[in-house]
Formats: C-alpha cells, structure tokens, sequence
C-alpha cells in the first residue's frame, strides 16, 4: 500500500534540521539490537517536479523500474556481507511522496515485488523543487526503517536546481553531517532543455555529500535507464568502478549553489495529469 506523506511539507523542515544537527549515534546504536541488520539502508528519491517533463518521468520511473529487476542489481545484493539490503522509494517535488515503503530485498523474488509495486503506483507531475525538503524528508525516513546498517545512502535524481524550502546547501550539510551519503544522478540534457547550464557540476558541489558521495550525469534521455542501474549497483557495492564514458564525474568549479532560488520556481508548458499503468 502507498504511504502519501505530502503533508510532511515544509511544516517540518526546520524542525528536522535542528533534529539532524543534534542527532544522537546512541539512539542508533541502542536500537540496532532489535532491528534487522542489513547492508545498506537506502532511500531512491525522484524528482517529479515541473522542470521533468512527462517522458522523461516516464524514462525514469521504468529505468528504476528495469534496475530492481536486473539481474546486476541482485547480484550486487547477493554478494554484500549479509546478502541483503533495505530500500524505499520516493518521489519529491515541494513535497514528498513515499511511493514504496522500506523493503527488505534479499534476491530475485523481492526485488522483483518491490518493481511490482513501483510499477503499479500512479504518476505524479507536480510543482516547484525542493531538494533540501527531500534530502530532510529522507534522511528522516532512516529513523523508521526498521532496519540497521553501517551505510545509510539517499540516492536523488532530477533534472533542475532546488528552488524551494531551504538553501540546498544548509540541508545537505546537516544531513551529510550525520555520516548519511548523498549520491546524484543529474539529468543535463543541454542548452534546449535545461533549466540552468551545467547541472551536473550544480550537484557535484550543492547536492551530494557524506562518505565516498559520488554522482553520474547522463546528458542523453536514453542513457537513463543504463545510469539508473550502475549507480544502484555502485552504492551496493561500493568498490565497483565505473569505466563507461557516457557517465561524467565532474570537475571542481565555482557553483552558485543558490541559481535555483534567484531564478524562481520553473513555468513550463502545460502537461496534463497522467498514469503509468
């Protein structure tokens, strides 16, 4: 069943920073004894917000969708000390939607439920963006898992700058303060699509964070469901090397991590509400 948790919105913003600031590693620590211990706790967080134009929600929500089904990917679990991970699915605009609760995937038969169940969840075409709400919402959601792990990961894609809530910056701070990684899959289509020039060197330097933070950019739609995949496979296993040339790291380069905020919310043509089934 599908937990909407839209109405977490901003209200909680500034409450769960101060919460993450202050954060406790003993809570953690007295609470794993009773939780289920896996390798990886991670949160898969997609952005549905205006500047993602329809078809490449569509491109995104099935390259996930493929990605937990591929036989990469279990394998990538399988082969983990425990041979299992958690995960949870949400998509995030100026609010936050969990669109498959956390899972425990431990081989081919719950993977495959868990692209079952996100393949049967509606569309969602929504409004401005708010990483920092996301990357808050997130890093929130680790507390109710249910689950213990030495690595905990929030894993966002999207194809626009934070333009609501707080500075991207501020929240990815206090959430990679707190030994949670933020890894990014930025969607750079170029100068006719994007909404600011060089995405990718934006979440290289306002975004992802925390221990061996690592990002791909892909700059054609039909990479997408390629760079979905590794980058889910690479935060499995993090020793993994990427040697494919379409997926860009990026080069150190002064950013102005608050674009997104002067520019103003995106006004895109109008699209009208859809389904994926």
């Amino acid at each position: 069943m599908d937990l909407h948790l839209a109405g977490f919105r901003k209200i909680g913003t500034a409450t769960l920073l101060t919460a993450l600031l202050t954060f406790s590693d003993d809570a953690v620590a007295q609470g794993s004894a009773t939780t289920n211990q896996v390798d990886l706790e991670l949160v898969v967080t997609v952005d549905v917000s205006l500047p993602m134009d329809r078809d490449e929600q569509v491109v995104a929500r099935n390259g996930y969708i493929e990605a937990f089904r591929s036989p990469e990917f279990i394998d990538a679990i399988m082969h983990g000390p425990k041979g299992r991970i958690a995960v949870t699915y949400v998509e995030f605009s100026d609010v936050q939607t969990v669109v498959v609760p956390w899972t425990l995937i431990d081989g081919a038969s719950s993977a495959n439920a868990f692209a079952d169940q996100l393949s049967r969840a509606p569309a969602q075409f929504l409004r401005t963006t708010s990483i920092s709400g996301d990357l808050l919402f997130a890093a929130g959601l680790f507390d109710q898992s249910g689950f213990a792990s030495p690595r905990r990961t929030i894993d966002v894609s999207g194809n626009g700058p934070n333009n609501d809530g707080l500075p991207v910056v501020k929240a990815r701070d206090a959430v990679a303060a707190n030994g949670i990684t933020i890894n990014g899959l930025p969607i750079d289509l170029g100068p006719r699509e994007a909404v600011i020039v060089d995405l990718a060197d934006y979440y290289k330097e306002c975004v992802i964070g925390g221990p061996e933070a690592f990002l791909f950019s892909v700059h054609e739609i039909s990479q997408l469901p390629a760079a979905i995949r590794q980058k889910l496979v690479q935060e499995i296993a993090m020793d993994l090397i990427n040697a494919d040339p379409v997926f860009t790291l990026i080069q150190d380069q002064a950013v102005d991590c608050m674009i997104g905020e002067k520019m103003g919310p995106y006004v895109p043509r109008f699209r009208p509400q859809g389904s994926f089934q």
